[in-house]
């Protein structure tokens, strides 16, 4: 969940928007930093940070029982409790965690083409997204398959050899930067040939009202039956070219949902009573994909298609209500990063490069211990998070390094 994520939101003076406040009573000003032109939304950085290292955690749960692809599972995915609960948590993260980050980056990309031009934001692109894909997809996704097949005695140096001969190239969670690059490409060349699409364009438009909750309806809707057609030829769990495209229309939807919103700064003005509504929504939503589940171990002919039906409308509506609660919370808590966060911050994208290897590392050091999966999840995922804050420290320190990441 992962990419150059976005750092940073250019916001106009407040006093802009005092005499527009009509349009929306219920609009919420995100922090106090607001007031200031240009500044950080420290924020949206906050919340970038903490969903790297839910990206981390995602990770681990595969590892240890959870349903998805991983390097490295050292527990089969079961019917014990401790592999119930972690599907269940990769689950709900899958509903909105990647999603969020495509958000956050389509807020950017209209203001980043406007400042920089095609020319010089094409070259950023490919320098912060292209490179570390390609770094990682050449050497350090060989190195992690390596390292996981040593737990089926396979040696380390005879795979990674192999592996480099026969030219593998594995994109791992570097599939968001693939996919954040052929975003930014359809973003670049659609606003350049439509000039009409210019006033999207922060600092081009007034705020306007947020969509009505009967649009926002609308659109989970319509991306839900998206992933049900995409779902009929790329079923969850294949990949295309590395790309799990059954998950890509709400995606596609948050990306272009950013760029437009970008205009109106609607990530900063949130309508309390939309963030209200959705997240109790999703609240209802949230034990309904489990229930259906168990009914269909009960009653095998409501299991499919229905379980997929229902997971596909699911993930939207639950999506909307948890990412919009996360903008309100994550806003209104940080008006300024200091310590630790600011460390964390500034090493997200990097923890997000190298976390595989070293989470692979971390799980095989210890798999000879028995012990439950939950514990091992937990144990694991922090140890992981830890290690990729001080290595990310590390790597951060060299020039070259840090004018990529």
């Amino acid at each position: 969940m992962q990419p150059h994520l976005p750092t940073a939101v250019t916001i106009k003076p407040a006093q802009e928007f005092e005499a527009q406040q009509s349009v929306s009573k219920q609009a919420w000003v995100a922090s106090p930093q607001l007031a200031s032109a240009g500044a950080r939304n420290v924020g949206l950085d906050a919340l970038r940070a903490s969903l790297t290292l839910l990206v981390v955690m995602h990770h681990t749960a595969i590892t240890y029982g959870a349903i998805g692809g991983w390097f490295y599972r050292e527990v089969s995915t079961d019917r014990s409790l401790s592999s119930t609960l972690l599907v269940y948590f990769c689950t709900v993260n899958q509903a909105f965690f990647m999603g969020l980050f495509f958000l956050l980056a389509g807020y950017l990309t209209p203001g980043a083409v406007e400042r920089h031009g095609t020319r010089r934001y094409a070259i950023d692109r490919f320098k912060r997204l292209g490179l570390p894909l390609l770094f990682f997809g050449w050497l350090l996704g060989p190195v992690t398959i390596a390292m996981a097949q040593t737990a089926r005695g396979h040696a380390f140096a005879d795979t990674l050899v192999k592996l480099l001969r026969d030219g593998t190239f594995e994109n791992g969670p570097l599939w968001f930067a693939q996919a954040l690059l052929i975003f930014a490409c359809v973003a670049m060349l659609w606003l350049k040939l439509t000039p009409r699409l210019q006033q999207l364009w922060p600092g081009q438009g007034e705020i306007a009202p947020w969509p009505s909750n009967v649009a926002m309806l609308g659109a989970a809707t319509v991306t839900g039956a998206v992933a049900l057609v995409l779902r009929v030829f790329w079923p969850v769990g294949v990949n295309v070219w590395g790309l799990q495209l059954g998950y890509f229309s709400s995606y596609v939807v948050l990306f272009a949902f950013g760029c437009f919103a970008a205009r109106h700064h609607w990530l900063e003005f949130l309508p309390a009573d939309k963030v209200r509504t959705w997240w109790r929504v999703a609240l209802l939503a949230l034990p309904t994909l489990p229930i259906v589940y168990f009914l269909g171990r009960a009653v095998p002919g409501l299991r499919e298609p229905v379980l997929g039906y229902v997971y596909a409308f699911w993930e939207p509506i639950v999506a909307w209500g948890v990412i919009l609660k996360l903008l309100w919370e994550f806003q209104r808590k940080f008006t300024v990063l200091d310590g630790l966060w600011k460390s964390l911050v500034r090493r997200a994208y990097t923890i997000f490069i190298i976390h595989p290897p070293v989470l692979v590392a971390v799980a095989l050091a210890w798999r000879g211990v028995p012990t439950n999966g939950l514990v091992k999840f937990a144990v694991t995922g922090t140890v992981t998070c830890a290690l990729c804050f001080i290595f990310a420290g590390w790597l951060l320190r060299v020039p070259a390094l840090r004018k990529i990441l």
